[in-house]
């Protein structure tokens, strides 16, 4: 049935293209629009056949540019996809601009199907394009009852919300199948299956491809043997790691999600044999293109270039044309049936692996006034069903029995010293961590004794911070503060802990840091009780604009976030890497998280995990797991979670002091001026002076 309805669409899409039934500007929207379908026709009908892998590079490129050209920023401008550009059409027209909101979101939903072509998926192919048609026929018959006539913008937004309501069962289930069904392995297939010496293979997952890919997958390929499977190792290993030191049972999982940037195939496919060694078979589903399962502008998943992120940024919210209380019910029954049939599958999966990149300039976007926005209903609505859908993803995926691990690379796009930062960032995820083990548990004896810590900056850094510490019942046998070298987080090394709320407080100001893949000035955060009171940042003139920059990406809709996480990093090799080479603000968290003291808002680091007993290698067990608010898991769950935990590092050149004080007031300083001064940490200076 689905086969017939397909061709049925497709002919009718390719006739669209040529009727000249509507005025400007809808005819030639709709025109345009029809043609990059019929284009994902072709590409389609290329991968059934396998004709795709025959093409040769010069042609796969051709292709792959034709697909992206239009929200290209040199494009964008023009593009329907952005919704300023629709508005300012409509507005020259004397139509209601109300319509350009619906009708980017229509043309970038459109857009979102290249990877179904790619992956063959006739199916979701199939419903949208019969969306567009559906939406075309409304305009024409306006039109026709009425020269000129144009439906009611609510009209059409009534169409696309009950169009997104009802298929969610088909978008959203095919969505969670893909995250834990090993059976799902178009990418797998590219992976292992291509000669990854032919370059061809990188435009066969149908994300964009740059120079970046391109040059990564080549310096890849210029690797020995040896080199590769050392960057496998370090990788896999941390994951089984991760279990080991958790106390976690890996022999029960039967599978991994795999998460990366193309270009790193070589590595990926000889980390796959790894895990397979383990008993783990392979899940890798690429990052979220279609509104009804992204999240925000995130990327979770695999994926190519971004082609524009400032129209990933203008769509970040497009699930506002549609998102109500009988959406979101809806969409939670669907994710409850789904795992409740695949709940065998969900049982074994293991949780991510993940291999993040780095090198491009931090984003800085523009607010753009006609691009959907939650209202504050709708924001309330946001959190809710992600509270809710995280409990139900833990419930069948339990959390105390996952573990992840995460590993970072550059992109060629860092700069000409591409090759040398490669060699220095293997080298960093490979550092002795037994050395850097002994010198934290240092710290950790200092900090266990400390009632509190207190931060202040310096060099422009505002920062005057106190953090409160959980009381040892057993200082023997217990402590406050994980001493983490390189398993989960790849590479060393930081001592962390889950501060006490009551009596966290002051002023945590960076000047300037790049989180999520935003760019945020001069960002100033000012808890008290352990929570955000007052936030700000100066990415904007519009003071009303930075808020909302910091409510949407940082506080993730809520009205506040604990500190959940506390910790002093103490890579300083990394730190001195990214100086030497001029890179401070293109590290990304995983990294520059260990280069000075850090404090993640959001959960604890031991979110569903808060029962699990671990320990440091001294033997002690790791006490301060929770927080006011997780400590409500039990009695009431959805207040326990915010699912977000984001870090946010003080760098040592801002960084004036760290200073561990117990109860009686003794003060006893780890770092002063930006070098760590607690006797028996003189190593770490030496990189840091170094530079200096």
């Amino acid at each position: 049935m689905t086969k017939l309805r397909y061709e049925l669409v497709t002919e009718r899409i390719k006739s669209i293209a040529d009727e000249r039934v509507l005025e400007e500007p809808f005819c030639s929207y709709f025109a345009k629009t029809a043609l990059f379908l019929a284009m994902l026709g072709e590409v389609y009908i290329k991968r059934k056949s396998d004709e795709l892998r025959s093409l040769s590079i010069e042609e796969l490129r051709e292709l792959n540019g034709r697909l992206y050209a239009d929200i290209l920023p040199e494009n964008y401008a023009d593009s329907y996809s952005n919704v300023s550009f629709v508005a300012g059409k409509l507005k020259m027209a004397g139509i209601d601009t109300a319509l350009s909101a619906y009708l980017s979101f229509i043309a970038a939903e459109m857009r979102a199907l290249i990877p179904y072509a790619f992956d063959g998926n006739e199916e979701i192919l199939t419903i949208y394009m019969e969306l567009f048609v559906e939406i075309y026929c409304m305009f024409t018959t306006a039109c026709e009852e009425i020269r000129g006539g144009v439906p009611g913008s609510e009209e059409i937004r009534q169409c696309l919300y009950w169009f997104e309501r009802d298929n969610c069962e088909i978008v959203v289930a095919s969505r969670i199948r893909e995250q834990i069904d090993p059976s799902c392995d178009n990418a797998v297939r590219v992976i292992m299956d291509s000669d990854l010496n032919d370059l061809r293979y990188l435009y066969l997952f149908g994300e964009y491809i740059t120079e970046n890919e391109i040059k990564t997958a080549a310096y890849l390929n210029s690797l020995s043997d040896k080199e590769i499977d050392d960057m496998a190792r370090t990788y896999a290993e941390g994951y089984r790691t991760g279990f080991e030191k958790t106390g976690k049972d890996l022999s029960k999982k039967r599978t991994v999600n795999i998460r990366y940037p193309i270009g790193f195939e070589r590595m990926i496919r000889a980390a796959i044999r790894r895990f397979e060694d383990m008993g783990l078979k392979p899940i890798i589903y690429r990052a979220a293109t279609l509104s009804l399962n992204k999240r925000g502008q995130l990327r979770i998943g695999y994926y190519g270039a971004i082609p524009n992120k400032q129209y990933d940024y203008d769509h970040r919210e497009d699930e506002a044309i549609y998102l109500d209380r009988d959406y979101v019910n809806r969409k939670l029954d669907v994710i409850r049936s789904v795992y409740e049939d695949n709940k065998e599958l969900a049982r074994v999966h293991a949780g991510p692996a993940v291999v993040e990149e780095f090198g491009e300039e931090p984003f800085s976007p523009r607010e753009n006034p006609y691009a959907p926005v939650f209202s504050d209903k709708q924001r309330r609505l946001s959190v809710e069903y992600a509270d809710k859908s995280g409990r139900m993803t833990n419930e069948y995926i339990p959390g105390d029995e996952r573990s992840f691990t995460i590993i970072a690379y550059p992109k060629p796009c860092i700069g000409r010293d591409f090759e040398a930062i490669f060699k220095e960032t293997v080298r960093l995820n490979t550092l002795d961590p037994v050395k850097y083990e002994r010198m934290q548990q240092l710290m950790i004896d200092v900090l266990d004794k400390a009632g509190f810590v207190r931060i202040e900056g310096r060099n422009g850094n505002e920062t005057e911070l106190i953090v409160a510490l959980n009381e040892l019942k057993d200082p023997e046998h217990e402590t406050n503060f994980e001493n983490c070298v390189a398993d989960v987080n790849i590479p060393v090394g930081e001592v962390f802990t889950t501060p006490k709320l009551q009596g966290t407080a002051g002023l945590l100001h960076v000047k300037q840091v790049y989180l999520n893949g935003l760019k945020y000035v001069d960002l100033r955060l000012e808890f008290s009780g352990g929570i955000i009171e007052k936030y700000s940042c100066a990415n904007f003139s519009d003071e009303k604009l930075n808020r909302k920059y910091i409510e949407d990406n940082l506080l993730y809709h809520h009205k506040t976030l604990p500190m959940g996480e506390f910790a002093i990093g103490t890579n300083t090799t990394a730190y001195r890497m990214a100086r030497e080479f001029g890179i401070e603000n293109l590290l990304p968290i995983l990294i520059g998280e260990k280069t000075g003291p850090h404090f993640a808002v959001g959960d604890t680091c031991y979110s569903h995990e808060e029962d699990l007993k671990s320990y440091n290698p001294d033997g002690k067990a790791i006490v301060a797991r929770s927080n006011d608010y997780s400590d409500l898991r039990d009695t009431e769950p959805d207040k326990a979670y915010f699912h977000c935990h984001t870090d946010i590092t003080i760098p040592y050149e801002e960084l004036g002091g760290v200073y561990a004080i117990t109860m009686e007031g003794e003060q006893t300083a780890i770092i002063e001026d930006g070098l760590f001064v607690l006797e028996g940490l003189e190593e770490l200076n030496v990189p840091l002076k170094s530079r200096m």
